[in-house]
């Protein structure tokens, strides 16, 4: 049963274009309205954690790795759909969850009450500044301020200095939102379902993070040999 109903502004404008996604060479990238290529923003932030990784994987082994990931990305699926269906004012939004899901949601649910006047939900973004783009879970106010709100989950409580890429890919989001419609998105907000704890909150600004996206920037043209215009 959901506790709240979301105010939801009007569509703009700006946003009634479509983008679509390629993988090209296995990275993914988005076309934008004007043709561009550009790389998806977690692809290109995944450089910076690429190498702690793969140390990961060779001291569990690939199989256990394999069955970890797996297990992850279903969870942080089902809990993402599970919140884009609340905030879109779903009445069953709860509707053929496993009760493991539910749970988790109940966990982070109280944020919502945080949660007013929608700007999007879901919403392709791109950015000619950074030549980047991607799709956010939500544009909305949080605590009466305009936000780019995450959802993530985690098997353990995360220290804020592991959190880096979250916040950056974030202010990505909000940096191109501000590009878009000239609308200033100066917070960011991070929400996460930690397995068996309490939830998490982590509530940014914007500006602190950005430089994070320049330096994921120069690391993927290196690695990949791609010029992005930096």
């Amino acid at each position: 049963m959901r506790t709240k109903t979301f105010t939801h502004l009007a569509e703009r404008p700006e946003f009634s274009f479509g983008m679509r996604s390629e993988t090209i060479n296995g990275k993914r990238t988005y076309v934008t309205p004007n043709d561009n290529v550009y790389p998806s923003i977690t692809t290109v932030l995944s450089e910076l954690s690429k190498a702690d990784i793969q140390k990961w994987r060779e001291r569990v082994g690939e199989k256990e790795a394999n069955k970890i990931s797996g297990k992850a990305s279903r969870r942080g699926t089902s809990l993402h759909n599970t919140c884009e269906r609340y905030v879109q004012n779903e009445e069953k939004f709860l509707n053929g969850e496993t009760p493991h899901i539910v749970e988790l949601f109940k966990t982070i649910e109280p944020f919502f009450e945080r949660v007013d006047n929608i700007h999007g939900v879901e919403l392709a973004l791109y950015s000619d500044q950074y030549r980047l783009a991607g799709r956010t879970d939500l544009v909305a106010e949080f605590d009466g301020v305009l936000s780019i709100v995450d959802y993530k989950t985690s098997n353990k409580i995360k220290k804020k200095e592991w959190c880096e890429n979250y916040f950056a890919q974030c202010s990505f989001y909000a940096s191109a939102y501000e590009e878009r419609t000239g609308i200033e998105v100066p917070q960011i907000v991070i929400i996460v379902a930690v397995e068996n704890e309490h939830p998490q909150l982590f509530v940014e600004k914007r500006d602190d993070w950005t430089h994070i996206i320049w330096k994921a920037k120069e690391l993927y043209e290196i690695n990949n040999n791609d010029t992005i215009n930096l």
